[in-house]
């Protein structure tokens, strides 16, 4: 087992990886979550129909710079959200494990679902500021606007101008549903993972490899993103807005379901399904091997003591 440090730096480099090649259906997804916010149904235009039919949309109309826009926040944000999920979600598992049974080992479906939760609720609140500038640059389009438009030159002028008219609260607006949308995930994605791993070795007969990770990682990924997407909509939508459209997470909630239905609240279900299956593989496959270099290279540097902790 790799020190914490090593497992949240292993964390954050298998995230980078993956949310390259994902970020184009991040984008359409927060497009998608956003077109016809607050509107009845049928008044909409439907600019985004789909994941394919966004990113074509898009890189028709702006290019590939349209469909990657926000992609150094995104990195920002992973290494934070993902190396304190994947960093801390062991350690804080072992140490409850050991407190609550005497046994460090011990699997436990509630403790592992709080310490998924616990740890990406802390890697949501840190990387906050990185998400919102995120979701405002990738929402802004020259061609096909929809939702409130934030012209932001690159991401430091984002930051900039969210301080200079909001102070220090405004790069935190909307970190409550941050923290629950991810808590939500987090709760789910790595039990969901070693569960799935578990039993495909017990029941399928599946060794330790890249079908086993792959497998397990796409199970996860399902799970994550029904359990994920109504507060992902919630806080792209708190992110994204000027003013004080919503003054939190439940009004929010209770606008868009008072206006534009429940399944409002799934907008965006597709393209962030076609993001988040093959991001949670990567993530979860490229962590397995990451955790395996920096395991090899601690063990060159540190203390066999400290490696072993």
């Amino acid at each position: 087992m790799s020190t914490t440090g090593g497992a949240f730096i292993a964390g954050g480099i298998a995230a980078c990886g993956a949310v390259t090649a994902t970020h184009p259906f991040e984008t359409v997804k927060i497009r998608m979550q956003l077109q016809g916010e607050l509107q009845k149904k049928g008044n909409t235009t439907l600019h985004y129909r789909g994941p394919l039919h966004g990113v074509g949309v898009i890189v028709k109309n702006e290019g590939i710079r349209g469909i990657y826009r926000g992609l150094g926040c995104a990195y920002v944000y992973q290494v934070m959200l993902n190396g304190c999920r994947l960093g801390f979600y062991e350690p804080m598992r072992k140490g409850i494990a050991n407190l609550v049974f005497n046994n460090q080992n011990a699997q436990n479906l509630g403790i592992n679902m709080f310490c998924g939760a616990a740890s990406g609720v802390i890697g949501a609140a840190a990387g906050s500021p990185f998400f919102l500038v995120k979701t405002r640059l990738q929402s802004y389009s020259p061609s096909l606007p929809v939702g409130t438009q934030h012209q932001y030159k690159n991401a430091i002028d984002g930051m900039r101008s969210i301080y200079r008219a909001e102070g220090v609260s405004g790069l935190y607006r909307g970190v409550g549903a941050a923290m629950i949308r991810t808590g939500f995930g987090s709760s789910v994605q790595l039990p969901t993972y070693f569960f799935a791993k578990r039993r495909l070795i017990q029941h399928a007969g599946m060794e330790e490899g890249p079908a086993l990770h792959l497998t397990s990682s796409a199970v996860s990924g399902f799970v994550v993103c029904c359990f994920m997407h109504p507060p992902d909509t919630v806080m792209s939508r708190l992110y994204n807005q000027h003013g004080d459209l919503y003054k939190g997470v439940f009004d929010c909630l209770g606008k868009t379901i008072r206006t534009e239905g429940f399944l409002a609240l799934y907008k965006g279900f597709l393209p962030h399904l076609a993001r988040i299956l093959p991001h949670t593989i990567l993530t979860l496959s490229l962590a397995e091997q990451t955790n395996k270099l920096v395991r090899k290279l601690e063990a060159r540097l540190l203390p066999v003591a400290e490696t072993a902790a």
